[in-house]
């Protein structure tokens, strides 16, 4: 179903269903003895959604794709990379002393969980209610514990999402690590400067973002539904088609850049390079070669 303005969803339709997927990808790169990702919540997060595609692929009863971008190995590798990124930033943030973190459209992101954090850190997680319950509920049933202090923010970030934010503790005069990881494509563009904007307006300096760059001046029109086409091939029934907002937009980092934030861009093939991965070869990776991760520190 297409995007409107009011829509809403769970874990299991629309771009909920899209968290329980990165979650699934995520999972199995953290199996076996050689596992890339060590996600032990990943499984039984996806199991409880329990979205069938997903769960046979966790149980590997989909077998391989002929594929280059839906191998089992191929999952493995662009979730590792895009997982080990904003897991650095984190680290790298805390590290240098910031110890308030904010995860936007958190979905099934287990970070608060998995993290060395230092004991004084807050890491705030915004989403849906309904999103949010299910993952507090179904993580406080395993036995999930924080070394940090998680606090939810339950709310939609096309509401007054920095009001909630502050409610809930959040403190504008300190230090930020933020991460937008997975979401700006599903924002519209406007909507995408607007985030960036409240994301200032919270932010002092030594303030530090990280999202994914996306480079849309060379992705075809048809790019989603390409991407769609091929995710068919395991079994997904997401129509990213439906979801994406595609079109121009300003770029992150240049808009990033205005508002006083210093900017620095990792392209995907370094990106893969970095973790002794070759891009596959593909005509939908090579649309997005230019594309890749960035993070900005506030000056």
């Amino acid at each position: 179903m297409a995007r409107t303005d009011n829509d809403t969803w769970d874990l299991a339709s629309s771009v909920g269903a899209t968290a329980t997927a990165v979650a699934t990808s995520r999972a199995i790169a953290s199996e076996g003895p050689e596992a890339l990702l060590d996600d032990p919540s990943a499984a039984p997060l996806v199991r409880a959604v329990g979205i069938d595609t997903f769960v046979k692929l966790l149980d590997g009863e989909l077998g391989d794709i002929d594929d280059p971008l839906v191998t089992r190995q191929a999952m493995k590798e662009q979730i590792t990379v895009r997982t080990r990124f904003f897991d650095d930033f984190l680290i790298e943030a805390t590290g240098a002393g910031v110890r308030q973190v904010v995860i936007l459209a958190s979905g099934l992101d287990t970070r608060a969980y998995r993290l060395p954090w230092p004991a004084d850190t807050v890491v705030y997680e915004i989403d849906q209610p309904e999103v949010i319950e299910f993952k507090t509920r179904t993580l406080a049933d395993l036995g999930a514990e924080t070394a940090a202090q998680r606090r939810t923010v339950a709310i939609d970030l096309r509401d007054d999402w920095p009001s909630a934010l502050e409610a809930a503790g959040f403190d504008a005069q300190q230090p930020t690590a933020w991460i937008a990881e997975g979401l700006l494509v599903y924002l519209p563009p406007e909507a995408q400067d607007r985030l960036f904007d409240n994301i200032s307006a919270l932010s002092v300096p030594g303030s530090r973002i990280a999202t994914e760059h996306m480079d849309m001046r060379n992705i075809p029109s048809d790019w989603a539904e390409k991407l769609t086409e091929r995710s068919r091939r395991i079994g997904s029934n997401i129509n990213l088609a439906e979801l994406f907002y595609t079109g121009e937009r300003n770029s992150a980092a240049e808009y990033l850049a205005a508002l006083g934030w210093r900017a620095a861009v990792r392209n995907t093939e370094e990106a893969y390079a970095a973790h002794g991965f070759a891009l596959p070869d593909d005509e939908l990776t090579a649309f997005g070669k230019a594309s890749g991760y960035l993070s900005a520190v506030l000056t």
